[in-house]
């Protein structure tokens, strides 16, 4: 908190400004550098570099494929509904079809699993949504 009296000069008052922005922008820096890497048998996120490696090998995936992948793995065994994963992930509420998120979800198996048809990683779980397997160990 930052309190400022009409006896302070203009120089001490910019110094008290300049002072708190700074303290700021170094705790929000801390704060994005305590992001973590995710690794799960073998398939490693790295989300400061945005980067997906499955046994050392990098994996392409797009920016929204990275932002799926990495919100479900960052959540493991938490249930997101297709809605919710359009939500978060395009930032803005979506009335039509959800079926852009199946898409990914789909491309994103073909991506990383060995058997997209028997999914290790991201698990469906029929009705409610998709999930990363909470029993991958870290």
């Amino acid at each position: 908190m930052l309190i400022l009296t009409f006896e302070d000069s203009e120089e001490e008052i910019l110094n008290h400004i300049i002072s708190c922005v700074s303290t700021g922008a170094r705790a929000f820096q801390v704060i994005e550098n305590t992001k973590t890497n995710l690794s799960f048998n073998g398939l490693e996120i790295d989300d400061i570099n945005r980067s997906v490696r499955k046994q050392k090998q990098e994996i392409d995936l797009t920016f929204t494929e990275f932002e799926i992948l990495y919100l479900l793995a960052n959540n493991p065994g938490r249930v997101f509904s297709k809605e919710q994963i359009y939500d978060i992930v395009w930032k803005e509420s979506y009335s039509g079809d959800y079926n852009i998120v199946m898409s990914h979800i789909r491309n994103i198996r073909e991506k990383i699993e060995d058997n997209p048809s028997k999914p290790i990683y991201i698990q469906t779980v029929w009705g409610v949504g998709y999930r990363f397997n909470q029993n991958i160990t870290q």
